[in-house]
């Protein structure tokens, strides 16, 4: 059961990921531009957006590391 709750979590976790770094301001401006992180990045550097975001995707890759350490630990314990 644990196991199953794990995968689920693991592939939630994957395409939250995959979302939040699509989201990310790369050279050029970004999805984040669409919400306005670009309008306040120019005032000021780095906005909230763009911090927020990257908070999100620290917590979504510790989870997802979480998961898979877990996941590793279960299969071979079984």
């Amino acid at each position: 059961m644990i196991e199953l709750v794990l995968n689920v979590v693991l592939v939630l976790t994957s395409v939250l990921l995959i979302v939040l770094i699509l989201l990310h301001r790369g050279k050029g401006g970004g999805l984040s531009s669409m919400f306005g992180g670009a309008v306040a990045s120019q005032l000021s550097g780095s906005s909230v957006v763009e911090k927020n975001l990257n908070r999100l995707t620290v917590f979504a890759g510790l989870v997802w590391t979480v998961c898979i350490i877990a996941l590793g630990i279960l299969i071979k314990a079984s």
